[in-house]
């Protein structure tokens, strides 16, 4: 089997063109299916093909694998204790409207935590002209399920027309950090 996988190896090499492009793609999947299948058997996953079977796998990334796995375990662990968490900006016009907003997002404890970042400037187009505005930006920490919430209440709550509502995924962190957003919002 591994004779007959050097032989097209070695012709898909003579090929020319196809090394440059191709060549990487067969490697990742030769290690990906006969060093996998090997690694699953080291380390007690159920899942086996065979032909894998006869290929060693050097004691360092044996080492290293099982690493991963136990951080992965951990990682795991301490999601149960979180929920998906998000990073709201919104922008504001001036320091009162930020003050204002940020206090009653946390009061109505639809986030843990909000930011304020004064000095911020903006350039945009609203209505075919080029605008520049200084404003405020509101660095808002909450949990996913809540942006329409969150969103709902900046829109009611706001002096613009189109007021920023931007969420970014939090995919990790400081998990006290991260339970404390948890429990310092409303379900």
């Amino acid at each position: 089997m591994a004779s007959t996988i050097r032989c097209r190896a070695s012709s898909i090499v003579s090929s020319g063109k196809l090394l440059g492009r191709r060549l990487p793609i067969v490697g990742a999947i030769c290690v990906l299916s006969f060093g996998f299948t090997n690694i699953c058997t080291s380390l007690s996953f159920p899942l086996k093909t065979g032909c894998g079977q006869s290929l060693s796998v050097s004691p360092l990334l044996r080492s290293r694998l099982e690493q991963s796995r136990s951080i992965l375990s951990s990682t795991m662990e301490s999601a149960s204790k979180t929920v998906p968490s998000i990073v709201v900006y919104v922008t504001v016009p001036n320091k009162e409207a930020g003050k204002k907003l940020a206090e009653s997002i946390v009061k109505e404890r639809l986030a843990a935590c909000v930011n304020r970042v004064p000095g911020i400037e903006s350039v945009y187009e609203w209505k075919g002209e080029i605008q520049t505005d200084s404003e405020e930006l509101l660095i808002i920490k909450t949990r996913e399920s809540l942006l329409g919430a969150l969103t709902e209440h900046v829109k009611a709550n706001h002096e613009y027309d189109l007021p920023e509502v931007i969420a970014l995924p939090i995919t990790g962190g400081n998990v006290p950090y991260l339970e404390w957003i948890k429990n310092s919002t409303r379900d």
